[in-house]
Formats: structure tokens, sequence, C-alpha cells
């Protein structure tokens, strides 16, 4: 069977990829008392590479995490990376020695770990920790999301009938939950073949990757984050693995904003998206994947 040209991992693929957040936290701050994460100077909204690999990673945990080459290293379930990488040291049977492992044992433990856990071939890893497996630098990269229009998030007052003392005259306590009324988010992403030949992260892995992307919101569920959902999936892709044409120039061809007449949106069909594929560069394919 002929792969779609975005599932080839030996070509070059530059994506945008547009999701929209209704009456949620998209991704919380810490530092800012859990608010939605803002731009100060713009209060364009933002949210993290890493909280959208998050997903990714849950998804490809939840329906493939049995399978052997599809396991997850960065996982959300407390177990210690360390941990981790002595499996690595166990199946190869080279012994462990914290801090004084052998540059050759180091690049085995890396490759096994690539071969056995698709965060790591995907996205990489820093394993230099007391078990060394080494460094390894991912194919696929996603940048911050932005929204597309300043948000004002909102910090509500809520109560709850579940006390927390006993012996108090209070049947209710006051709490807290920040949301976003709506905003529209725009993310980027690269897949480069160089790594990919690196790590080992195959055609199969990527059309692994594109289907985590657009299917992982359905399972990522919870009160605080609202209704989160991805609307559109733009994929640029090269025949030269260097790239036909810089990201930078193909990413402006995807151009969101407030359809006439809307000055408050508060859902996706008060934008329009204007795609340019006219005179695209040579070497250069555009596929749009539905949310």
């Amino acid at each position: 069977m002929t792969l779609p040209i975005y599932s080839d991992a030996q070509k070059r693929h530059d994506f945008v990829f547009l999701f929209d957040v209704t009456n949620g936290n998209p991704n919380g701050d810490p530092d800012a008392g859990n608010l939605p994460r803002v731009d100060p100077e713009t209060m364009h909204g933002l949210v993290t590479d890493v909280s959208i690999k998050r997903k990714i990673r849950d998804w490809v945990d939840l329906t493939y995490g049995n399978e052997e080459r599809f396991k997850i290293y960065v996982q959300n379930k407390g177990i210690a990376l360390n941990a981790l990488h002595e499996r690595a040291y166990t199946a190869l049977n080279i012994k462990v020695s914290e801090g004084k492992q052998k540059a050759d044992e180091v690049e085995q433990t890396r490759h096994w770990m690539c071969e056995n856990f698709y965060d790591i071939r995907t996205f990489g890893a820093v394993m230099t920790t007391k078990v060394n497996c080494g460094q390894v630098r991912g194919p696929i990269q996603l940048t911050f999301a932005t929204s597309v229009d300043p948000i004002i998030p909102l910090d509500l007052s809520i109560t709850r009938v579940a006390i927390t003392q006993v012996g108090t005259d209070k049947n209710t306590e006051m709490g807290r939950k920040a949301v976003v009324p709506y905003a529209l988010y725009m993310g980027y992403g690269f897949v480069i073949p160089h790594f990919a030949r690196q790590t080992g992260f195959s055609s199969e892995d990527l059309e692994l990757f594109w289907e985590a992307l657009q299917s992982a919101w359905e399972l990522d569920r919870s009160a605080s984050r609202g209704f989160m959902a991805l609307r559109s999936l733009y994929i640029f892709s090269h025949e030269n693995p260097l790239g036909n044409a810089p990201a930078h120039h193909l990413f402006e061809r995807i151009q969101p904003g407030l359809a006439d007449g809307t000055t408050t949106p508060r859902h996706f069909k008060e934008y329009k998206v204007t795609v340019n594929d006219a005179n695209m560069p040579d070497g250069v394919t555009l596929t749009k994947l539905e949310g």
C-alpha cells in the first residue's frame, strides 16, 4: 500500500494546527495561581508544547501501550526515570555503574530506549541521569500555541458542599475556577527526517502521530479544561528532506481571522481560516486533515 506523502518519515514536513477551548483552562500557569497562560504584553493566550505532547503521550499509552515498541517514557504515573533506564541495561546484559558507563554502553542503551519508547524516538529525551542512557533529539518538534486574538481569563468564585474540616458550622466552602470563555489557538510543528533516521522513527510512527494529534483531545477531557477540540491540521510536505521552502513562508499561507461582523467570538464558526494554496513552491504539497 502506498503511503500518503504526509506519512513518509523520510520527507520533511512542517505543519500548522488549530484548536479551541470553550469555558475552560487549556493550560494553567502554576506561577500565576494556575490562571490560563498569557503573554502579558499582548494578552494572547499560550499553551505550551509540553501540554500538547502530554495529550499525545497519554493517547498513545491508552491505545498502544501494551505493545513493545509503543511504551511511553515520560509518564504521569510517578514512575522513576532511572528505573526505566535500568530496563535497558538489564535487557542488554550490561552492568549498571552509576555515572561510570562506557560510551559504547550508553550508545547501546540509547538505541534500546529509542526502540522501545515511542515518545523518545518521536520527541527525544535527556537521559543523562545517574543511570545514563544518553540524549536523543527527536524528529518531531512543537512550538507553543498562541491564541489568534487576545483573551480575557475569568477567575470565577465557586462554592462546594464538601467541607474539608469537621467541627465547623459552615455547610459550604468557597473556591476559585479560572476559565477562558472562548479562544482559538494556533501552533506549529516540524518533522525532521535527519533526526528520524537517528532515532528509528518510522512512517508507521508518523502515521500514529497524526492520528494521536487528531484524536487525543477526545480522551483528555476534564471539567477544568472545558471543551477543547482540534479544528484543523495543515501539513506542508517537502520532496527534499532538507526542505523546498522556508517553514515561515509556508505558515504565512494559513491565516485565521474573525469573520465579518464578529467582535467577541464564542465559537469556531465565528472565525474564517484563509488558506493560500495557489502557486505552491516546487516540491511542496499541502494536505489538510480535519480535526
